[in-house]
C-alpha cells in the first residue's frame, strides 16, 4: 500500500455518496487483492456496489459481487445461490419505486490474503407501488434500519448474515405483523436449547469488562443479558444514551434502555445470547465502533409485546453497532426480524 495514498474511507469523516463516487479509479488506499479495479478500499466497495445495485438499478453486478454458491443467513432461515440474491433484490424494487438505501456505516476487518468482513449499516426506504408478499401495493413510503455482514474475498461476497427491521416495515405498510405471522405459513418449530437459567441452581458466569473495545464490548453484553446484571447500563451507558431497536423505536436515557432490557427478559426468562463475531474500528480520541453478530435463543413464557405466551422456543439473528467514547456507550443501533421472531411463536406449526 502506498504510504502516500489519502485516508481509507471512514464513517466518523461523515462521507457522502459523492466523496465515493470522487475516489473512483483513483488508485488503490488499501490492498483488495483481486477487486475490481474501480474500488479504492473496503468501505468504499461496501457502500458503492449497494449504491450500483440499489440506486442504479444495475441488479445484473449481483453475478460478479457475489460468489455463484453463497450462503446467506437470516432468522426466518438460509438461502444458497447467487440466483437467489438477484431474485430476492428484483423482487424488493418491484415492491417499491424510489427505493434508497442510505449508508450510515461500515464496521470491517479483515484483509486482502484471509478475506474481509463488513458490518453495513444502512436505512432504506422507498414507496409501495407493487405486490409484496403480504399484498397488493398500499402507495405507503417506509423507512427500516438493516444490517448486512459480509464475508468478501477477491471482489465476491461468499457468506452474508442479513437483519432487517422487519416489523417497523409492515406496520408502515399498514399491517398488523402479529395477525400476518397467525396467519402466515406453517413453519416448523425451533427445537429447546440447553440455557444456563434453566438450571435454576446456579449464578451464569460473569466475564471481565476490559478497556479495550472487543473485551469491553462482550463483557457487557455478556453480564448484562447472561447475567442480567441490568444494573451496568447506568456503569457503562451515557447518561443521555441513543439506542435504536426494532419497530423503528428509539430509547432515550438509562430508565427507557433498561425497560426495553426487561420486557424482553420478562418474555423469555431463559434468554441466551452467544456472540458469533466482532469488528472494531477506530480509537480512543474518536471513539471506538465495534460491530457485534449474535445469536439469541429463549422461551416464551412471559407476557409482552410479543403476543399471547406460547410456550415455544426462539432462535434470533441479530447485530449490534456500539459507539464507544470515554469508557461509555453512546449510541447504539440493534437490528433483529421482530416479524420473523414473531412467526416463529404464533404460525401455524409445520407437521413433523
Amino acid at each position: 500500500m502506498n504510504q502516500d495514498a489519502p485516508e481509507m474511507f471512514d464513517f466518523a469523516d461523515h462521507p457522502d455518496i459523492a466523496d465515493f463516487r470522487e475516489a473512483a479509479h483513483s488508485g488503490r488506499r488499501q490492498e483488495l487483492g483481486q477487486f475490481d479495479p474501480d474500488y479504492v478500499d473496503i468501505v468504499d466497495y461496501i457502500v458503492r456496489c449497494t449504491h450500483k445495485i440499489w440506486e442504479e438499478r444495475a441488479v445484473g453486478l449481483i453475478y460478479t459481487h457475489y460468489a455463484h454458491n453463497a450462503t446467506m443467513h437470516a432468522t426466518n432461515g438460509d438461502t444458497y445461490g447467487v440466483e437467489a440474491v438477484v431474485r430476492g433484490t428484483l423482487k424488493r424494487l418491484a415492491a417499491f419505486t424510489d427505493y434508497r438505501s442510505f449508508a450510515d456505516d461500515v464496521i470491517w476487518s479483515g484483509n486482502a490474503k484471509d478475506g474481509f468482513y463488513s458490518s453495513h449499516r444502512i436505512f432504506t426506504v422507498g414507496v409501495n407501488t407493487g405486490h409484496t408478499d403480504f399484498g397488493p401495493p398500499t402507495g405507503r413510503r417506509i423507512g427500516r434500519w438493516v444490517v448486512a455482514d459480509c464475508a468478501i474475498k477477491d471482489n465476491r461476497i461468499f457468506e452474508e448474515w442479513i437483519v432487517l427491521d422487519m416489523g417497523a416495515e409492515l406496520r408502515q405498510l399498514g399491517y398488523d405483523p402479529l395477525t400476518i405471522a397467525m396467519n402466515s405459513a406453517p413453519l416448523r418449530l425451533v427445537p429447546p436449547a440447553e440455557s444456563s437459567h434453566q438450571l435454576g441452581q446456579y449464578a451464569p458466569v460473569l466475564q471481565d469488562i476490559s478497556l479495550e473495545p472487543e473485551g469491553f464490548v462482550c463483557g457487557l453484553m455478556h453480564n448484562l443479558w447472561n447475567g442480567r446484571m441490568v444494573n451496568l447500563v447506568r456503569s457503562y451507558c451515557a447518561e443521555n444514551i441513543v439506542v435504536y431497536v426494532p419497530g423503528g423505536r428509539t430509547l432515550y436515557g438509562h430508565g427507557e434502555y433498561e425497560a426495553y432490557v426487561f420486557s424482553l427478559m420478562a418474555q423469555f426468562p431463559d434468554l441466551g445470547l452467544t456472540v458469533d463475531h466482532v469488528a472494531v474500528l477506530g480509537s480512543e480520541e474518536r471513539g471506538w465502533r465495534v460491530a457485534t453478530r449474535w445469536t439469541l435463543r429463549g422461551t416464551h413464557e412471559g407476557p409482552g409485546n410479543y403476543g399471547p405466551v406460547t410456550g415455544r422456543h426462539i432462535r434470533l439473528l441479530g447485530v449490534t453497532h456500539h459507539w464507544i467514547r470515554g469508557g461509555k456507550v453512546q449510541r447504539e443501533w440493534t437490528v433483529f426480524d421482530e416479524y420473523a421472531l414473531l412467526r416463529q411463536l404464533h404460525a401455524p406449526a409445520a407437521d413433523e
